[in-house]
């Protein structure tokens, strides 16, 4: 079985946002940062090259794979700001349709600039998430 790439490191967050070329994107990085630091009372940790996560929960499928994956975090892509929502969204339709201008994949939050979204809403929607996963992994939150 592959092992997974995009592990925790010690990269350093605030120069890896720093060295974005983007200035609209790494201001907005910052901000998601702050917001997401404020909201889960965790350090931000690099996970692979570009991925910033907060806190770590260990997971094991019924396939037998397993392994550690951040609670919430963000990266910086070029079409679109990436926020991970790791409980994914059916359970938060109420506040999905207060967000604002979005697209998502499975936990993925894609947002082209971040004044398209309520960060109001955003910060209730990465509690609860974060929240619901610690629930779900109770033993296996760090």
């Amino acid at each position: 079985m592959a092992a997974n790439k995009n592990t925790q490191n010690q990269g350093d967050v605030h120069q890896f946002l720093n060295a974005l070329d983007d200035d609209r994107r790494r201001d907005e990085c910052f901000t998601v940062l702050e917001l997401m630091s404020q909201v889960t009372k965790l350090e931000p940790r690099m996970w692979g090259a570009s991925m910033v996560g907060f806190g770590s929960y260990h997971y094991k499928y019924a396939s037998g794979r397993e392994g550690e994956w951040f609670l919430t975090g963000f990266s910086p892509r070029k079409q679109a700001l990436t926020l991970y929502i790791i409980s994914g969204f059916s359970q938060f339709d109420e506040l999905m349709a207060r967000l604002g201008n979005y697209k998502t994949g499975k936990s993925c939050l894609y947002v082209k600039r971040l004044e398209d979204i309520d960060l109001g809403v955003l910060k209730k929607l990465v509690r609860q998430s974060v929240a619901h996963l610690k629930k779900q992994y109770p033993t296996g939150c760090g």
